[in-house]
């Protein structure tokens, strides 16, 4: 498995595809949620991903402060069906959080989670619950806060 960490207009249209597909896989057709993919935060934004057999199997978007919130922020968090349950997903989110505050130098992250991940996955990486529930798209969503 290789990992790698690009700027939107460092992606060839071949990743750009596959990070898209893999999207669309899980949080349209897999989740049943109709939503618009294309928000253009993706051309301002620093794309995470694990690649293995040409296949992307997980995926995140690093999206610089004041683009979606006045603080830094982790989104479209997916792995791949197949590849769920072995930690990756942990160390997709470690790795990104790791670069906003490592590289880019952000002691604050804000994210919009599904609630029923706010405290089995990201509360253990050390985001707390800011807001009450909301729905986003049909899904119920907390806004989480990290603060180095």
């Amino acid at each position: 498995m290789e990992w790698y960490l690009k700027f939107f207009n460092e992606l060839s249209a071949n990743e750009l595809y596959k990070l898209l597909k893999l999207r669309v896989d899980v949080f349209v057709v897999e989740q049943d949620c109709p939503y618009q993919e294309c928000d253009n935060k993706d051309r301002k934004s620093f794309h995470l991903f694990a690649e293995e057999e040409g296949s992307i199997v997980a995926y995140a978007r690093l999206i610089l402060p004041g683009v979606s919130y006045p603080e830094a922020s982790i989104g479209r968090v997916v792995v791949a069906k197949e590849y769920r349950k072995q930690g990756l997903g942990r160390e997709l989110m470690e790795r990104g959080i790791d670069f906003l505050v490592t590289e880019l130098q952000q002691g604050q992250i804000r994210i919009s989670a599904q609630q029923h991940l706010s405290s089995s996955f990201y509360g253990q990486l050390g985001f707390k619950v800011v807001t009450e529930p909301y729905l986003e798209d049909g899904i119920s969503h907390v806004e989480m806060f990290y603060q180095r």
